[in-house]
């Protein structure tokens, strides 16, 4: 999730959450609802000169459609300049969110239905700012609780069930794999090096200390087999370099020269995943704060750069901050 257009056509509302209309609506229209990113509102405070989150959070459907996600908490509890915590899985077919009027977390189809609530365990009083990602498939949800004061290690709950995995305390959460199997989390080492560390659910897990050009990578996306990272690296505007494509074996250590990839070098990459099939996906963003964001979700070729066009959308101008299916 990032700070900060007026969509070039203001769409048709809907509501979904709590009392919200949307099941109906939603199921009216071709194959299942989906969402591509969520994104809520900026206002400034002229007192103190500074911009905060106002509003609720709105979806930016596949369908072309804007839905207020009424029941989503748009700050936190005890500070109105943070976003509550918010998520969309890679499919587009399930949210995570803060319940608005206590900030229990929340696991919610797009389409609409019974919403899971997790325990009041899961972000007890006092927690502080969260983050959470979700599986591809929004089976289970991963909640960080940063630099919060009671100092809480990574919690992976499996929605269904409730079963919950424990990682160890001092891991930052990365992402899932893209079949859900294994999550990523990387670590600061005494020696001021970083390793990352591919956790399989049942059991398990790879450790490597990867060069830097894999750990300062924009955004990393670990595949099915539960060793593989590609490396999304940033571009150069100043050399006119474009971002590039880079896998990485956190089992040998094997690192592949890499591509360049079919974007400006001032594209940004906020998502990347795998799909089922060892499809590797990006999402790519441009627009600074308070110009209108293009955003692109491409299918990438990790060896040779080459990457298909499959979505194309815009987040308003307007906009405080945002998060991407898949993020």
């Amino acid at each position: 999730m990032r700070h900060p257009s007026a969509i070039a056509a203001l769409l048709a509302s809907a509501v979904i959450g709590g009392l919200g209309l949307t099941p109906g609506t939603a199921q009216a229209q071709a194959g299942t609802p989906a969402a591509r990113a969520a994104w809520i509102k900026s206002c400034h405070d002229k007192k103190d000169d500074i911009d905060y989150p106002c509003g609720q959070w709105k979806l930016i459907m596949r369908d072309g459609r804007q839905v207020v996600v009424r029941d989503a908490a748009g700050t936190e509890i005890d500070a109105k300049d943070e976003t509550a915590a918010f998520a969309i899985s890679a499919d587009g077919r399930v949210l995570a969110y803060q319940r608005a009027r206590d900030h229990r977390l929340v696991v919610q189809p797009v389409a609409g239905g019974p919403a899971k609530l997790l325990p009041k365990s899961v972000v007890p009083e006092g927690a502080g700012e969260i983050s959470v990602m979700l599986s591809p498939k929004g089976d289970k949800v991963m909640i960080d609780y940063g630099d919060e004061p009671l100092r809480r290690p990574v919690k992976v709950i499996t929605v269904a069930t409730g079963q919950t995995a424990t990682l160890p305390l001092g891991d930052s959460m990365l992402g899932f794999s893209g079949d859900g199997d294994e999550v990523l989390t990387s670590r600061d080492l005494s020696d001021n090096t970083t390793r990352l560390t591919a956790y399989r659910l049942g059991g398990g897990s790879i450790k490597r200390t990867p060069p830097q050009v894999v750990h300062g990578a924009e955004a990393l996306a670990l595949a099915p087999d539960g060793r593989t990272l590609a490396a999304f690296i940033a571009g150069n505007p100043g050399k006119k370099k474009p971002p590039r494509v880079r896998t990485y074996n956190l089992e040998s250590g094997e690192l592949s020269a890499g591509a360049d990839l079919p974007l400006e070098p001032d594209a940004v990459t906020v998502a990347a995943w795998w799909s089922p099939g060892d499809r590797l996906h990006a999402t790519v963003m441009r627009g600074d704060d308070g110009k209108t964001a293009v955003v692109r979700v491409l299918t990438v070729d990790p060896q040779s750069g080459n990457a298909t066009q499959t979505d194309r959308y815009t987040i308003s101008k307007t906009r405080y901050e945002h998060v991407e299916a898949g993020e």
